[in-house]
C-alpha cells in the first residue's frame, strides 16, 4: 500500500481521508497546533483509527511543504469565513446572541442584588 492509498485527493483544497468525511486540516491542527497525540486523535474521532492518523503525520512529514502550503490555506480560509459570519450573521446566530445578553443581564442584576442586600 502506498502512503497516499490512504487519502482522496477530491481538490488541491481538500484532501480526505479515504471513507471519511474527515480533511488531513483536522488531524494536522490536532497535531500540530494542539499539540495532541496520534492516539487521542484518533479517540476523538471515531470514524478513524490510529493508521489513518498515522499515514496522514507521516504525509505530513514526507510532504512537508505542500502540506504547510495546504494548511496556511486553510488557516487564512476558515479566518475568512469567520470574519464574514461576525458580519453576517445568520437569524440563529442573532437569536443565540441574543438569549446570551439577556442571560448575562439576567445574572448581573442577580448579582447585583445579592451584593446589595
Amino acid at each position: 500500500m502506498q502512503l497516499e492509498d490512504y487519502f482522496d485527493f477530491l481538490r488541491p483544497d481538500d484532501i480526505r481521508l479515504k471513507g471519511t468525511r474527515i480533511g488531513i486540516e483536522t488531524i494536522l491542527y490536532d497535531f500540530i497546533h494542539q499539540d495532541r497525540s496520534p492516539e487521542d486523535i484518533a479517540r476523538t474521532y471515531p470514524s478513524l483509527n490510529r493508521e489513518q492518523v498515522y499515514a496522514t503525520i507521516l504525509y505530513y512529514l514526507h510532504e512537508k511543504e505542500a502540506v504547510d502550503k495546504y494548511l496556511t490555506n486553510w488557516l487564512d480560509w476558515s479566518h475568512q469565513q469567520w470574519k464574514q459570519q461576525q458580519r453576517n450573521p445568520t437569524p440563529t446566530m442573532l437569536r443565540l446572541r441574543k438569549l446570551r445578553a439577556e442571560r448575562e443581564a439576567n445574572k448581573k442584576a442577580h448579582d447585583s442584588e445579592i451584593f446589595a442586600g
